[in-house]
């Protein structure tokens, strides 16, 4: 897999979770939700990562990240993972939630 790993990762964590949305969780039909869920956290850890690599105590390896970085050094797929993986924890949520109402209605 090499330089893709980390991509294909986060891409399968949203194939695997999709079905939760196409299920009713209405997830990333409400972006603006969505975007209040995730943004502050991801800010706050991106910041951290941002200092982490700068005092040299955190680093990527080249052989399973793109290459791509954003300001800070920060690697494409680690801002991408503060996206990928908080959606999809969301979409967990809100399906555990669908079923939960679901199986109370047929009570």
């Amino acid at each position: 897999m090499g330089r893709a790993e980390y991509l294909l990762v986060l891409g399968a964590c949203v194939l695997v979770t999709l079905p939760l949305e196409l299920a009713g969780a209405r997830v990333y039909r409400r972006p603006a939700r969505l975007a209040r869920a995730v943004l502050p956290v991801a800010v706050v850890f991106l910041a951290w990562d941002a200092l982490a690599i700068a005092a040299g105590v955190w680093h990527f390896d080249p052989a399973f990240v793109t290459g791509l970085r954003v300001p800070f050094g920060i690697p494409l797929e680690e801002v991408l993972f503060f996206a990928v993986v908080p959606i999809c924890g969301v979409l967990t949520y809100e399906g555990v939630e669908l079923t939960g109402r679901l199986l109370r209605r047929r009570r």
